[in-house]
């Protein structure tokens, strides 16, 4: 069973923490600040996040730093074509001792899941994951089976590759709060990539924890109590809907996604020290909340249109709100 949940930490508190953790992951980490931020807010906020790039990157290394220094149990499962649902969720085996069937709890049974490469596995596997990323559970030959919490995906996708790949279905895309792409580092940060390996004189890039995961569930907590004006609610929809009217989509963001906007929204504010959200929160995260929810119109996609394109456009049409206020103290600090 789920323990109780801890007292919410002050906005203060869980910024100071926050900043600890990139900082532990930078250390071993190069030239992905704003990908490292962007999952760790969306880790606060309760979500799943997707990294969608190109081998060799560092992107499993960055699952594996941040599980370090959130103080989370890390598994990771390299997926492949042959891979069953069993594989992630766990079976029944017969113990002959009992004479009975016993659970055996897969990889899913951790704190931070890493799903390598996803989209190399076939759909019925991949589909074995939402229901542990929409309700923290698993169901096994119709017995529930919880997992623990705080319980986060973060899973990897190859973009360019395209035989023996399974396209993740919109269903699963949705569970994802954020689809981040890391992008090839500049030449100064893939020289100290080079110079960070040579100086531990191993191939493992370790991270001590910060924190541990009472304390996580405490810090998103600390995020819950973040005061939003109704405002800027209202711009989420409004930036929501207008995915849903422009010409080249055909199917837009779902109020799934408005409301990943405005909770991806609240840790942003809170890692920048702040009790309140702000259009500019929103604006910064509109990209890798929405645009993977997008589905283009066939003549959108023939002609090269990017989700990309499209949110960046209907962020800039959309018109922002006043600006908004501290919150009072008392909601501020609750």
């Amino acid at each position: 069973m789920t323990d109780a949940a801890p007292p919410a930490l002050y906005v203060e508190e869980v910024a100071r923490l926050a900043a600890l953790v990139r900082e532990r992951v930078a250390t071993v980490v190069v030239g992905m600040d704003d990908a490292v931020g962007l999952a760790l807010g969306a880790i606060l906020a309760g979500g799943h996040v997707l990294f969608e790039d190109v081998p060799g990157l560092g992107k499993t290394l960055a699952a594996r730093s941040l599980a370090s220094a959130l103080g989370l149990d890390f598994r990771r499962l390299q997926c492949t074509p042959d891979l069953l649902p069993s594989d992630i969720t766990g079976s029944f085996v017969w113990d002959p001792a009992r004479a009975d069937f016993d659970f055996r709890p897969g990889p899913v049974f951790t704190g931070l899941f890493l799903a390598d490469e996803i989209n190399r596995t076939a759909p019925k596997t991949q589909s074995a994951l939402l229901e542990a990323m929409a309700e923290g559970q698993v169901t096994v030959e119709g017995r529930r089976f919880e997992l623990p919490s705080p319980f986060h995906v973060v899973a990897t996708s190859n973009p360019i590759e395209f035989e023996g790949t399974y396209a993740l279905p919109e269903a699963q895309l949705d569970r994802f709060m954020v689809r981040l792409a890391v992008g090839y580092p500049t030449a100064e940060g893939e020289e100290q990539v080079l110079l960070n390996r040579v100086a531990r004189r191993t191939e493992v890039a370790n991270v001590e924890p910060v924190i541990d995961a009472a304390t996580l569930r405490a810090m998103q907590a600390g995020v819950e109590t973040v005061h939003v004006d109704a405002d800027v609610a209202r711009y989420c929809v409004d930036l929501a809907a207008g995915t849903r009217r422009h010409d080249s989509v055909q199917v837009g963001a779902s109020p799934r996604g408005s409301q990943g906007l405005l909770l991806v929204a609240r840790s942003r504010a809170v890692m920048a020290g702040r009790g309140f959200v702000t259009p500019e929160d929103v604006k910064a995260v509109a990209v890798p909340v929405l645009a993977h929810r997008l589905s283009l119109t066939t003549q959108a996609w023939a002609t090269g249109v990017q989700p990309v394109a499209v949110v960046e456009s209907v962020v800039g049409r959309v018109p922002v709100p006043p600006t908004v206020g501290r919150a009072p103290d008392a909601a501020a600090r609750a």
